[in-house]
């Protein structure tokens, strides 16, 4: 007796799996096609497929196996399927460049005089989380809250999470340290690793980064430059070179509208690794 045959959707376990092997994949592929400086549509013809199929496959969106095995041997690239034991979550403490952003950010903060902590802690009923960097003026009641990301790979996680902070973090902090009512200043912030990944992630999922995160990083340099803003609350990203010093012609950050036209500093986390030990920095 043959077994009966289950046909019902994947379920939500499945489906989150699928869809960390596409953006995976889809990374690696525009890595590669980057490298070798081929265009969208050379891609698509050395692999006999069609340029938007070749474009759904850079995005992260699910494709037939075929596609992808097109792709991957037009970029000379093997696919290694292996199955693992599913790994535990790698603490922030053991992320080096993770570190060496908050590193950087203390530093730059500090000699203005304001209220610094990293890796702060804070909880609101059940939620409860952790606030990589402060920076508290707490005469003038303003508040940078700092969040580094070295990868996005989930996004949507990301921006459940940070929707979560912005709406929590503020009171709770504000009452931890008694400034006497509730911020009037709040800039919450998100300083991203300027590498390969981090851009793909940035371009392919432009929209929910821009719904995310709609401000202009004005008010973050103002910060950086020991002006906080006076008035307001504000959500922007970043994406920061920690190798690239103010004295230097390069520039140190950029927001996320030019994210669609600049060029990567790092290949992926373990250049900027490489990178940030050779300047013992990591």
């Amino acid at each position: 007796m043959s077994p009966r045959k289950l046909d019902r959707p994947p379920s939500p376990r499945v489906n989150a799996a699928l869809n960390r092997i596409a953006v995976t994949f889809g990374r690696r592929v525009f890595d590669e096609r980057v490298r070798r400086k081929w265009r969208l549509v050379d891609l698509a013809e050395a692999a006999g497929t069609s340029k938007s199929e070749a474009h759904r496959i850079e995005t992260g969106t699910r494709v037939s196996l075929e596609a992808c095995v097109r792709v991957s041997v037009a970029l000379g690239l093997e696919i290694d399927l292996t199955l693992t034991q599913r790994r535990p979550v790698v603490a922030r403490d053991v992320d080096p460049v993770h570190a060496a952003l908050g590193e950087i950010e203390a530093r730059q903060l500090r000699p203005f005089g304001h209220l610094v902590r990293l890796d702060e802690p804070y909880q609101h009923y059940q939620f409860a989380g952790r606030a990589d960097v402060i920076a508290a003026d707490l005469k003038a009641r303003a508040l940078l809250h700092i969040e580094n990301r070295t990868r996005f790979p989930d996004v949507q996680a990301f921006a459940g999470s940070w929707n979560a902070k912005r709406a929590y973090l503020g009171d709770e902090l504000a009452k931890r340290l008694a400034i006497g009512g509730r911020w009037l200043s709040i800039d919450h912030v998100v300083v991203a690793l300027w590498s390969s990944e981090v851009l793909h992630s940035l371009r392919m999922r432009s929209a929910t980064f821009q719904a995310t995160c709609p401000d202009s990083p004005d008010a973050f340099a103002a910060w950086w430059n020991g002006k906080p803003v006076p008035h307001g609350e504000r959500s922007t990203i970043i994406v920061l070179d920690p190798l690239v010093g103010e004295r230097k012609s390069r520039r140190r950050w950029i927001s996320l509208a030019s994210v669609a036209s600049i060029e990567t500093r790092y290949r992926g986390y373990a250049d900027a690794l490489d990178r940030l030990k050779a300047a013992r920095l990591a």
